[in-house]
């Protein structure tokens, strides 16, 4: 399994920005996807994930009503729409997946990771 992240790039504070993380190799399933983020010198923290179901999402507090992931089952796509963008959402941005149908928040629970994109947001 292959995930490849992108759509990440600079963008001004209040701005919006899409990214997608594309699914390659064998399927798993059920699988939860998730977005995580990475600042230098921090630990790679829980942004987003949404379960096998895809009506079942979780949000990181700092990121509820701005952030909205979603997955394209058939065209094997993972999304991220980011709005509202500010400052502390600079970051590189990875996509993940685990082999599971309960979301998880913790990087160790997630087997797959895509390469990262990152997203910088000027103020």
């Amino acid at each position: 399994v292959q995930l490849q992240a992108s759509g990440g790039g600079l963008v001004q504070a209040g701005g919006s920005l899409r990214l997608t993380c594309t699914i390659s190799g064998r399927p798993l399933r059920p699988v939860v996807m998730g977005w995580f983020r990475q600042v230098p010198g921090k630990e790679r923290e829980f942004v987003a994930a949404i379960a096998w179901n895809p009506a079942i999402t979780k949000y990181t507090d700092s990121v509820k009503g701005r952030f909205t992931i979603s997955r394209d089952t058939a065209k094997k796509t993972l999304l991220l729409q980011m709005s509202s963008l500010y400052d502390d959402d600079t970051a590189v941005y990875y996509c993940a997946a685990r082999r599971d149908t309960a979301i998880a928040t913790g990087t160790d629970q997630y087997n797959y990771w895509g390469q990262g994109t990152l997203v910088t947001v000027s103020s």
